[in-house]
């Protein structure tokens, strides 16, 4: 079975409110071998939730409203749902003496427009809010001759989830069919989208029962591999068999294949390999010292680093020379390589990544343009120094350094 999620709020359509519901339905829905479809986002127009309603029916088995059913005016989402199911809608007077009761229990006096919450589409469940004033819905029977289940809830995150756990996850596994989800992601770096998919595509199309996504940016390529199964083994075993001749396809461009991130990845390398690293920072200021920190436990690997912005700093912190600065620029492998070398020495690590470059968007010339950047990495069996030259603004570029100077740690613990 399927389902499409629909969100409702016209504050959802604006840039201050993002809709995070949905991930967590999305989430339980999947553990339930359901698949969502579809998800919408409609304002607090009657006449668009009766519209978005009516073709939310007419494609998916299960269909979820979230939000607008609240006691105010623009709170519109059983009247909609009714027109679209052509119920109609009664005023359950049980619901309204316990809104009034919750009222009085904390000294307050309900007012009248807090009954609109007791309206409830006739056939509907009433679903018991814990944590609200407003309770969810369950509808379950046929619509244009198909089975169809439809679910209210209330658009609060703390009463959506306390009500689809305690009251929809059983309801909805006592009508569906056994079935299971298993997904895996795979993260690649070091090559281009459509490189990857050229690799790649021959592999994932062969499995026509695996749908695969592939996602591009920050650096990284993401493959979302997901099938269905009768079983959970079955369906892992798939999705498995796949992952492996991607992997076997693109080697060490893989660097996860569980969802983890390059920092983790980096973090268990160092700690398996019993390494420490040490940063010296130009260009990224900062940004690769706070990535790997943003790992739990990073300080057994990570010691430290300078931001070296200033050619002075460079030469005070990591013990660049200044004629070494003065002879070929602070944007130069030399610089790079010197910065690596000295912050090594300088936190006595295993490793030292030296960064420096033209982040933009001023600065740059044709010489040395925005976006040029060199990464070094020195250990007690030399330095690398690679150059790259990254599109885009001056966070991008930022970002893909770090990016790239990880993959070099990883690379090179491999």
């Amino acid at each position: 079975m399927n389902a499409e999620i629909v969100a409702i709020g016209s504050e959802l359509l604006t840039p201050f409110r993002q809709d995070t519901n949905s991930l967590y339905l999305t989430e339980k829905l999947n553990q339930l071998g359901v698949e969502v479809i579809f998800k919408t986002i409609v304002g607090d127009s009657r006449e668009h939730l009766r519209g978005s309603a009516s073709l939310a029916l007419s494609r998916a088995d299960i269909v979820i409203f979230m939000g607008g059913l609240g006691p105010t005016e623009d709170d519109l989402t059983r009247e909609a749902v009714a027109e679209a199911l052509q119920l109609e809608v009664h005023r359950d007077p049980e619901i309204v003496a316990a809104i009034e009761r919750r009222f009085a229990s904390r000294g307050w006096k309900m007012s009248a427009n807090n009954a609109k919450q007791g309206d409830v589409i006739a056939g509907a469940i009433v679903l018991p809010n814990p944590n609200g004033t407003a309770p969810g819905q369950w509808i379950s029977g046929k619509y244009e001759g198909r089975e169809k289940i439809i679910i209210l809830l209330p658009g609060p995150p703390h009463e959506l989830r306390a009500l689809f756990d305690q009251q929809c996850m059983d309801r909805l596994r006592a009508k569906l069919p056994p079935q299971f989800i298993a997904t895996r992601v795979v993260k690649v770096t070091g090559m281009g989208e459509s490189q990857c998919d050229a690799r790649v595509a021959p592999i994932y199309k062969r499995f026509t029962d695996v749908q695969t996504t592939i996602l591009a940016g920050a650096g990284e390529i993401q493959l979302h591999l997901r099938t269905r199964a009768d079983s959970l083994d079955a369906a892992q075993q798939r999705v498995d068999q796949v992952v492996e001749e991607i992997e076997a396809e693109l080697g060490d461009c893989v660097f996860s294949d569980n969802g983890d991130s390059l920092e983790q990845i980096v973090g268990y390398y160092l700690q398996m390999r019993n390494a420490t690293l040490a940063v010296a920072e130009s260009c990224t200021g900062g940004l690769l010292a706070e990535r790997i920190t943003s790992v739990s436990g990073s300080s057994r690997y990570f010691l430290g680093g300078a931001v070296v912005y200033s050619n002075q700093l460079k030469t005070g912190f990591a013990d660049v020379p200044a004629d070494l600065i003065a002879k070929h620029g602070a944007v130069s492998r030399e610089v790079a390589a010197a910065l690596a070398e000295g912050i090594r020495k300088r936190c006595q690590g295993t490793l030292g990544v030296g960064i420096t470059g033209v982040a933009g968007p001023t600065g740059g010339t044709p010489e040395k343009p925005v976006g040029l950047v060199f990464h070094a990495l020195a250990s007690d069996r030399g330095t690398e120094v690679i150059e790259r030259n990254f599109p885009g603004d001056r966070k991008r570029i930022r970002w893909f350094a770090t990016q790239q100077a990880m993959d070099m740690v990883r690379r090179k613990l491999m």
